[in-house]
């Protein structure tokens, strides 16, 4: 076979790799089939178990039992909802000065 006649060896998607290793660590597996199904070689299932291995630990430290971490906010976005908010607070109270003004108004008519 001449070199411009090889075949390229084809790139797998994450996907893919995991099929591959869930059927290869099934309990009686034809280990050899299936590498050659997928025109692998032993050296890469290799890989594909410890990315999964990887993978997988990774995972589970990013999962630590316990309190969250709190998502923290820009302090110029937060700067900006606290006087948002005070602003509405203010008017508020405004709001239920001249409530009260007029249900007195309304009571002594």
């Amino acid at each position: 076979m001449q070199s411009n006649e090889r075949k390229q060896k084809r790139r797998l998607t994450a996907q893919e790799k995991w099929q591959i290793y869930l059927e290869c660590e099934q309990p009686g597996a034809p280990i050899g089939e299936i590498l050659r199904k997928y025109r692998l070689y032993s050296s890469d299932l290799q890989t594909i178990r410890q990315a999964v291995r990887q993978g997988a630990l990774e995972g589970l430290e990013r999962s630590r039992p316990g309190r969250r971490k709190q998502e923290s906010v820009a302090r110029e976005h937060y700067d900006e909802l606290r006087r948002e908010l005070q602003e509405k607070e203010k008017a508020l109270a405004e709001l239920s000065v001249l409530f009260t003004t007029l249900k007195k108004k309304v009571n002594l008519e």
